[in-house]
């Protein structure tokens, strides 16, 4: 059985790397339009070769898609249409604009969607690393649209990837990886334009940088390509919780200008009950 990996970045070269390790898989080909992508990727070894799409389709009965989410939409109903018992497996961020666009697709069954939330602030075949999905959380989203003989495929590849799975409908899943993931993004980008602003009209704030804000401000490196896309897709959601966010960095600001930091220090230890869910 061969497979056909759709994007060859940090995601799906990753996924290429575990993959290869094994013996689910005769051969793993790789599809990606970006040329230094292609040539990066077969350099690294990530995949047995770089072939077209329509050639993979044919090569390949289990095709990964692991590109962003606005080529996916566009994508998804192109693969669907040329497939026959393929299984399709998408690893998009974003749920419900991707699956209402083919919801009345004659092949739904073969489509698995499913959310790795894995990852890095890095991107493209470069970033790829082994076990990036070991003890990471697979979100199977509308699962029960997926064909038995399909889903069991997909399970046994994550299963191979060591992951564990959960279950959520679409919706769910948009407004989940807003609070979780999506805004986590978004604070990054804006505090590091903020420290940008400062050092272009300052200079040498970065000389004061520590661990602290390399931590927080991380996820700042992250690929705009990416992530607009799923700012798009989900901007209901990450609308609702940047309101949320605004407002809570508002309290604080209102706290420190009228120097009510008994107030301020509620408001912090109450933030420190975050230790129960992350260690």
């Amino acid at each position: 059985m061969n497979i056909a990996i759709i994007g060859v970045g940090l995601i799906g070269g990753s996924a290429a790397l575990d993959l290869k390790k094994s013996p689910l898989f005769d051969k793993i080909y790789g599809v990606d339009e970006n040329p230094k992508h292609q040539e990066k990727a077969k350099e690294l070894g990530l995949v047995d070769d770089i072939i077209p799409l329509d050639e993979a389709l044919e090569k390949a009965k289990i095709i990964l898609l692991s590109i962003p989410v606005d080529a996916i939409l566009k994508l998804a109903p192109y693969i669907l249409d040329r497939i026959e018992d393929h299984v399709v497996i998408e690893m998009g961020s974003t749920k419900t604009k991707i699956l209402e666009s083919i919801a009345d697709h004659p092949k739904r069954g073969r489509y698995l969607a499913a959310h790795p939330m894995a990852g890095t602030e890095y991107s493209g075949p470069k970033a790829a690393v082994t076990d990036l999905f070991k003890d990471k959380v697979m979100v199977y989203v509308e699962a029960f649209k997926t064909d038995e003989d399909a889903f069991e495929i997909g399970e046994k590849i994550i299963n191979t990837l060591g992951m564990h799975s959960i279950f959520m409908n679409a919706k769910e899943h948009d407004m989940h990886t807003a609070y979780v993931s999506h805004i986590s993004h978004l604070t990054s980008f804006a505090l590091a334009l903020t420290v940008l602003e400062k050092e272009m009209s300052q200079g040498r704030i970065f000389e004061l940088a520590g661990s602290g804000f390399e931590s927080t401000v991380r996820l700042a490196k992250s690929s705009p390509d990416m992530w607009t896309p799923i700012f798009e897709q989900n901007r209901e959601n990450v609308l609702e919780v940047l309101k949320e966010h605004i407002q809570q960095l508002q309290n604080m600001h209102d706290n420190i200008e009228n120097k009510d930091f008994n107030r301020l220090h509620k408001m912090i230890k109450k933030s420190n009950r975050i230790k129960r869910i992350i260690k």
